[in-house]
């Protein structure tokens, strides 16, 4: 009986043991990331499929569409036009810049002197014409005996003092043609073409405008605009676009544009300063609204639905003009794409690591 119960109690043990190592530890399910799968330099964003970030982002589907917008800029009064007492051919031109004012008489001067000069040459050459007849007609009588040398001489002698007259009004013609060179250069520079000012009109107001190269091409010479002066605030002006200045500022990048005004009540004055509105089109183009875009480094950049599920894709945009709440897009995007328009930022900083 004593042995029996030792040997029990070495099964009951061996059991134990034996249970203990059948029992296997329970196992923990280890929960899905929703972090961000980030790829190519951070281009592309894939997302988890039961990311509850997803629902966080909007889009929007990429159009065309007609955008009609209003340009405003700065202007002045810079010359007005009143008759001459003096000489009813020539009207007066009166500048708010007084450097414009000696610049224009002086190239008023130049082109009478012109005109006056080439004038003279035409006399001069019916001068040379009639020498050469003379010499012709005495040549043709020493031929025939009835002439001499001396009459042919004399003759021959008076041609090429006529020539030479002529040669000389013709060289100080020049000299005025290019003395008035730099006039019309000042005058093109300050916004204004030489021949309009020559033969400028009674009753004209001539504005100057300064708009940034990057929207000069959406105004044309000849279309409409409206002007608002400081010193007639309710009162609106119509004027009419003569002339798109051909040199950029190098500093500013403006391009000057001169503007015509009828102001038949005169009421308006060189120097006085208005606010130009310009309607502009740009025409039927893709646009985005202006949420959808973010700036890193000067560069211009929008997310779109990627061809994976979940995922997003980062593209460089080359923007155009805001028109309201909306940014034209010149490249980078294409009719149909599908773009983020809630939570650009975001994938900002996903993107770029911030």
């Amino acid at each position: 009986m004593k042995r029996i119960i030792p040997g029990l109690m070495i099964a009951s043990i061996s059991l134990a043991i034996l249970s203990c190592g059948s029992h296997e530890p329970e196992k923990k399910n280890t929960p899905a990331s929703n972090k961000p799968i980030v790829q190519d330099s951070g281009r592309v964003i894939q997302f988890p499929a039961d990311s509850l970030t997803l629902s966080y982002f909007h889009t929007a589907v990429v159009t065309k569409s007609d955008l009609n917008t209003a340009l405003t800029a700065p202007a002045r009064v810079v010359a007005t036009i009143v008759p001459s007492r003096e000489d009813l051919g020539q009207n007066i031109v009166l500048f708010d810049n007084a450097d414009l004012t000696a610049n224009y008489t002086e190239m008023l001067q130049h082109t009478i002197n012109i005109r006056e000069k080439a004038s003279i040459i035409q006399q001069k050459k019916a001068i040379v014409s009639q020498k050469q007849i003379e010499l012709s007609r005495f040549q043709d009588l020493v031929e025939h005996g009835a002439g001499t040398g001396k009459d042919v001489s004399t003759a021959k002698t008076d041609l090429i003092s006529a020539q030479t007259d002529v040669a000389v009004a013709q060289t100080e013609l020049a000299n005025e043609k290019t003395a008035i060179i730099e006039h019309e250069s000042k005058l093109k520079l300050a916004g204004f073409d030489p021949q309009a000012v020559l033969h400028a009109q009674p009753g004209k107001v001539w504005i100057i405008c300064d708009m940034p190269e990057n929207q000069v091409n959406k105004v044309k010479e000849g279309s409409t605009c409206t002007l608002q002066f400081t010193s007639y605030p309710n009162e609106t002006f119509t004027g009419t676009i003569e002339d798109i200045g051909e040199v950029v500022d190098n500093i500013t990048r403006m391009v000057k544009l001169r503007i015509g005004v009828r102001d038949g009540k005169k009421q308006l004055r060189a120097g006085m300063f208005a606010s130009v509105k310009f309607d502009v089109s740009e025409g039927n183009t893709l646009s985005v609204p202006r949420s959808v875009l973010i700036t890193v480094q000067g560069k211009n950049y929008v997310f779109v639905k990627g061809k994976a599920a979940h995922s997003f894709e980062r593209r460089e945009v080359l923007t155009g003009a805001q028109v309201a709440d909306r940014v034209v897009i010149y490249t980078g995007l294409q009719e149909g794409d599908i773009v983020v328009t809630d939570g650009a930022m975001e994938l900002k900083g996903i993107s770029f690591g911030y």
